[in-house]
């Protein structure tokens, strides 16, 4: 298709065609393109745009489905037509504009033999898009800038146009892949499964808490849902494999519970399961059919404080160790929320035994003495904090070992 020549052959077709009103056609700025005293018109490429509609696409009819191409380079050319009348007379000037004018309003589109051995090795000819020549509005505004861009230039009757859209190929290769042999096993093609597929639309934790925690009940909400050949896919950001779970029996295909883990039933789930945002989705394998997914969900898992110590302590700076559940990972962001105060950990000490608790070591400067009312923590892992409320009860209250009192 079209080389980058593809815009000085633009030019010079303009150049051919409008050497039918004079014989003095030149292409240079206007404050150096006035020659002699005879009758003259200039062209005049004074910038070029992108034309956006064919930024993303490839070259058309250059690729075939399942290949990939480089889109072009796609131009817009402005150019500014003047009209020199002879001994700079207006009259033949303007004479000079209509007739310009007039053949360009005859020839707004090049045809392949406009353009067919005007400059050598440009293509434009072979383009597929034709090349569209349409009048562009200059205010007297714009008009003048443009004008007062050429320096010493005395200004003459002039109009803008516009040519597009030029496609320059590009010059990094295309991909062609080989034609498919076989599609599937055994030629079998896809495979296609009748009815909806499950969709989740969000969770529900026990007693309305605000997150999930090792051991809860977990109900997935949503459409389609079924526990055949289904199991419930947990991803997090630490974890270099998702864990897999397979849900409880249901008979609705609105909900579905899925029960996690809990530390008395396995110790070395401290590693296993990091705090922090989970990516909940639903997997489905059955027999002779590939494994397909269902959209995901965000869960968060709270982490659990297991002691604080002390408990108690006087008012000033006071140091405070917390063991937590599950283990703290590397690269995991923590804070204590200490009230309303967010405080950064001064050490996390987290043991190679998996069945061991993460201990973390933090200082709350100026602690004020608060006996009637302690103050509640809270610890945030990865923007997940830990639940302090038992929401077991008919009315929600604060567990009285996740409080410090300040004496």
């Amino acid at each position: 298709m079209s080389s980058p020549a593809a815009l000085a052959t633009v030019t010079a077709t303009l150049q051919h065609l409008l050497s039918d009103v004079t014989t003095s056609v030149t292409t240079q700025p206007p404050g150096t393109a006035r020659s002699g005293t005879g009758e003259q018109i200039n062209i005049f490429l004074y910038s070029t745009y992108h034309n956006t509609a064919f930024s993303n696409s490839p070259m058309p009819g250059e690729t075939r489905n399942g290949e990939h191409a480089h889109p072009p380079l796609p131009l817009i050319l402005k150019y500014l037509i003047t009209a020199y009348g002879a001994n700079d007379d207006d009259i033949s000037g303007q004479q000079l504009m209509g007739q310009a004018m007039s053949i360009l309003h005859d020839h707004p589109l090049l045809n392949p033999a406009d353009i067919d051995g005007v400059t050598p090795d440009s293509n434009l000819q072979h383009q597929v898009e034709r090349v569209r020549i349409t009048p562009d509005i200059l205010s007297l505004d714009d008009m003048s800038k443009l004008w007062s861009s050429f320096q010493s230039a005395e200004y003459r009757l002039s109009t803008g146009y516009e040519v597009s859209v030029v496609l320059i190929e590009s010059t990094r290769p295309s991909r062609t892949p080989l034609p498919v042999l076989r599609r599937g096993t055994n030629d079998r093609g896809p495979v296609v499964m009748a009815g909806p597929s499950p969709s989740l639309s969000g969770l529900r934790f026990p007693n309305q808490k605000p997150s999930a925690e090792l051991g809860d009940t977990v109900t997935l909400l949503g459409s389609q849902l079924s526990s055949d050949d289904t199991v419930v896919r947990f991803q997090h950001p630490q974890l270099n494999n998702p864990i897999d779970i397979r849900p409880e029996v249901n008979n609705s295909n609105t909900e579905m519970t899925v029960q996690l883990p809990a530390p008395a039933d396995d110790a070395t789930l401290g590693s296993q399961w990091p705090a922090g945002f989970y990516t909940l989705s639903l997997v489905t394998q059955r027999t002779s059919a590939p494994a397909w997914s269902s959209n995901s969900v965000a869960m968060p898992l709270s982490p659990n404080i297991q002691s604080i110590n002390p408990l108690t302590a006087p008012a000033g700076n006071v140091v405070l160790t917390i063991e937590c559940l599950p283990q703290i990972t590397a690269g995991q962001r923590v804070a204590l929320l200490f009230n309303d105060r967010t405080i950064a950990p001064d050490a996390i000490v987290t043991p190679a035994d998996p069945t061991a608790l993460t201990s973390l070591t933090f200082t709350v400067e100026s602690a004020v003495a608060r006996p009637a009312a302690p103050y509640v923590l809270r610890l945030r892992v990865d923007g997940v904090d830990s639940i302090p409320i038992d929401f077991s009860g008919a009315t929600p209250q604060f567990i009285a070992s996740q409080q410090v009192t300040i004496t």
